[in-house]
């Protein structure tokens, strides 16, 4: 095998791939990075056998084959190369790279070991602009359980009904939903359970004006953007019941500036340990929300903040860490908060021309 290749299209090439390489595998051959050189391209692949991912870039084929390169160190090297036309050449067990005055020999893994690439008999596809999607799934994998033990709840539910395209997460504390409009879908509804640590890294890929592609397979999903492959495993399990968790009706509803809630939680967590509750009281006589919190032998805090509402007086405390992290993922000026009673689930929704829920279990107050 013998191909030249740009320094830079190689690196940007590598750090895609790298993340499918197994850390902790007792298979040599899983850390590494599988090069197959044919028709003035270059094919890498990594596997962690739940994860698989391929990418293509041009390259000046001199020679086709095929060779496995201990993934990390291959990639170390590339990164510490001039900007310059990088030389790969591979035979028997050694490749050697060559860029500007640099050379590296290293040791290469047969390419026979290595597991092929899956197949994957795609049942159904739908296309959505990167953006769109990036922007979804940092709405709600922020929400994702870290507790693997409940497998099912690290992951993201995606449906899509009637070319509606949906995700929702939660750990058992809160709960997010964002929705969007995929008009184009030709594919029929489907429901899966998708690893939110893999839709992250999907979602923090460069952006660009191409299309992201979401295929689902039996027990599979398959992202394409921008030439590059990425198959993981669905996870097996029932995601919970989410749609009884939301209410039809509410006693209070106000509306409120999403910068000066953001500020007034902050200012009013800063006395209280990270599990300290903020509370919430909700006057609509006077159209205020009061947020005070109380940490013991520390003191208090109080702030109180204008807001536009209907409904019932009503108080209700939540963790001030939650409360945040689903005031993140609102991008229009205003929230509205929606609350049945002090002991029942509150319920942020984003303003018009976005379609986000984050529904918060909340904290007794004593």
């Amino acid at each position: 095998m013998k191909f030249s290749i740009n320094q830079s299209e190689l690196q940007n090439a590598l750090a895609v791939v790298l993340k499918g390489i197994a850390t902790r595998s007792t298979l040599p051959i899983l850390s590494g990075i599988y090069l197959d050189a044919k028709n003035d391209s270059l094919t890498l692949q990594a596997t962690d056998l739940e994860l698989s991912i391929q990418y293509t870039a041009p390259a000046l084929v001199e020679g086709e084959g095929r060779a496995v390169v201990p993934g990390k160190l291959f990639s170390e090297i590339v990164k510490n190369l001039p900007d310059a036309a990088v030389h790969v050449e591979a035979e028997d067990d050694s490749a050697v790279i060559t860029c500007d005055t640099a050379s590296f020999s290293i040791k290469t893994l047969d390419a026979e070991d290595f597991p092929g690439f899956p197949h994957v008999d795609v049942q159904q596809e739908i296309a959505i602009p990167f953006s769109q999607f990036a922007s979804m799934v940092k709405r709600v994998a922020r929400v994702v359980s870290k507790d693997e033990s409940r497998a099912i709840l690290t992951g993201v539910l995606i449906t899509l009904e009637e070319a509606r395209l949906k995700m929702v997460a939660t750990d058992s504390y809160r709960l997010a939903i964002t929705e969007a409009d995929v008009p184009d879908a030709a594919a029929e509804d489907f429901q899966a359970v998708i690893s939110g640590a893999f839709l992250q890294e999907i979602a923090s890929l460069p952006r660009s004006d191409d299309p992201l592609r979401i295929a689902l397979a039996e027990n599979q999903i398959v992202v394409t953007y921008h030439g590059t492959v990425f198959i993981n495993r669905r996870i097996e399990g029932n995601f919970p019941n989410y749609r009884q968790l939301l209410p039809d009706t509410y006693a209070t509803r106000v509306s409120l500036e999403v910068d000066h809630l953001v500020a007034g939680v902050k200012r009013t967590s800063l006395l209280g340990q990270a599990s300290s509750p903020v509370k919430f009281d909700i006057n609509i006589a006077s159209q205020t929300a009061q947020l005070s919190a109380v940490a013991q032998d520390v003191g208090s805090a109080q702030e109180t903040l204008p807001c536009e509402g209907e409904g019932e007086d009503v108080e209700i405390a939540f963790n001030y860490a939650y409360v945040l992290d689903g005031l993140a993922s609102v991008s229009t000026d205003k929230v509205f908060l929606e609350v049945q009673s002090s002991l029942k689930p509150g319920i942020f929704k984003a303003g018009e021309g976005e379609n986000f829920l984050y529904l918060v279990m909340p904290v007794r107050i004593s």
